[in-house]
């Protein structure tokens, strides 16, 4: 029996090489900041954190070769990071000229388009295996039209056969290496991507087109910008991969654990989670004395954690209170109370931990709710101050990029907590996501390396990832939800 065909490398190109001239900024626009990471760095991660990956190429203007080498200095997979050309075609070769001459599937990606998901570049890959060049479009929604110099209509194709082209556009590099050889004799050379040499020169080579999604956007315009900063915030991020028993213990046996709001529902889960993979736990409530929207309980718990022993991890915030009603209604007790435990206490937390995250290089986990999306009636104290979390979540991991302290957000849907059985009486327990599966995404973010992230937490069943149409759709249900779906537990 013949041995099995060795599987070919995956090298990605991440083309960075535009000036953010459209964008009006006086520095690319893969430099720009959104969600506590620049655009460069949340496309590089995504291929970083692809199992199918193994190789990243990295181009960038020459004048900002420095920052990038700064930025992707994490990046494991990245081997080269080189100056791109003129040209985007010029950048595709340059990229090419560093590959070698090992035969293997390469992808070429827009450094700002960092909606790209996993989905689609392992759909590329796969289709390397029959194809030698593929694509990524979606349909058009709007109808397309042809028109001559004069701004006339001279055609209106068939919009059912129109695709917006995006990327990656995935190659064997034999086949995109002659493409370009073949356009090189070309006096008149011009394409405005990879595929477009393929189909010019080698006519004769099928480009098969795997579907997309809408919001594997470019950043190309000055609205992009705030679209972009909107969608992070909107479209949460999946939790990390779970981990096995013996990596949970080699990431937290020794660490210090706080947990404010660790003596019920999602807090307690937590406690108990870390506590056996032998970490040391402390756990506080109320009902312990310590009341978290108070910024001397809040520091004392720290330092009794860090006094007995000599650091601290990682620091949860489970906390939260929801009261519901009209805001004309609401006494002002009230409403201190909710400003206080919803928003005050966050940043009382988050000041009081950085001393001590800082010698460590640990992480805060803070919680959100689908409320945070849209203030609805009957919520607008809790909503509001859930999305005063979100945003600050992302202001921390921007300010706290450079020292090397991580802040996150846990986004879960409605979960089984004494808060919303407080709030909403006995329910299925079939409609609700547990406090145990919470606790445990809580814990794949506290031990991974994500940053300024607001990380949904769902019910899906075991082994059945969501599909592209419900991916999309997320997007509309976290904006469109109703009132019942916006009283999301943190307790």
């Amino acid at each position: 029996m013949s041995a099995p065909e060795a599987r070919l490398r995956t090298v990605a190109v991440i083309l960075g090489g535009g000036t953010g001239s459209r964008v009006g900024l006086s520095i690319p626009k893969q430099l720009i900041k959104v969600s506590g990471s620049t655009i460069l760095e949340h496309t590089l991660r995504v291929f970083q954190e692809t199992p199918e990956i193994d190789e990243i190429v990295l181009t960038s203007p020459a004048a900002y070769l420095e920052d990038a080498r700064r930025l992707s200095a994490g990046m494991t997979k990245v081997t080269h990071v080189i100056p791109g050309g003129v040209t985007r075609n010029d950048t595709s070769k340059a990229a090419l000229d560093v590959l070698g001459d090992a035969e293997c599937k390469v992808l070429f990606h827009d450094a700002v388009r960092p909606f790209v998901d996993r989905r689609i570049i392992t759909d590329c890959i796969a289709a390397l295996d029959t194809y030698e060049s593929v694509d990524v479009a979606v349909p058009s929604a709007d109808t397309i039209i042809e028109v001559d110099g004069d701004d006339v209509i001279c055609d209106i194709p068939v919009r059912a056969r129109m695709r917006r082209g995006q990327t990656p556009q995935g190659f064997l590099l034999t086949t995109i290496r002659k493409a370009y050889e073949i356009a090189g004799g070309d006096p008149d050379f011009a394409a405005s991507d990879d595929c477009g040499v393929v189909l010019k020169y080698l006519p004769g080579v099928p480009t098969y087109v795997v579907t997309g999604t809408e919001q594997n956007m470019k950043v190309t315009h000055p609205i992009d910008v705030f679209v972009v900063d909107r969608l992070f915030q909107l479209a949460s991020k999946a939790a990390p991969r779970p981990h096995d028993e013996q990596e949970y213990t080699d990431l937290l046996a020794g660490r210090t654990v706080v947990v404010l709001g660790g003596t019920y529902g999602i807090g307690q889960e937590v406690v108990d989670l870390c506590r056996s993979f032998g970490a040391t736990v402390y756990a506080h409530s109320r009902s312990t004395g310590c009341h978290v929207e108070r910024p001397e309980d809040v520091a004392a718990a720290l330092a009794q954690a860090h006094t007995e022993t000599g650091r601290i991890d990682h620091v949860v915030l489970t906390a939260a209170v929801l009261h519901r009603g009209r805001l004309e209604d609401t006494p002002a007790d009230v409403v201190e109370d909710t400003l206080r435990v919803n928003y005050l206490a966050p940043i009382a937390v988050a000041q009081a931990s950085l001393p001590y995250l800082r010698e460590t290089g640990g992480s805060v986990v803070l919680y959100t709710s689908s409320s945070y999306t849209r203030g609805r009636a009957e919520y607008s104290l809790y909503s509001s101050t859930k999305a005063a979390v979100v945003n600050l979540t992302q202001a921390l991991a921007d300010e706290w990029a450079g020292i090397g302290v991580r802040v996150n957000c846990i986004n879960p849907e409605r979960a089984a907590t004494p808060m919303r059985t407080k709030a909403f009486g006995e329910e299925p327990p079939n409609t609700l996501l547990s406090a145990a599966a919470v606790a445990r995404s809580t814990l794949d973010v506290m031990v991974s390396d994500l940053t300024g992230q607001i990380v949904d937490v769902r019910r899906v069943t075991p082994g059945q990832g969501a599909s592209t149409t419900e991916q999309e759709a997320a997007l509309i249900s976290a904006a469109l939800a109703d009132d019942d779906e916006h009283a999301s537990s943190t307790v």
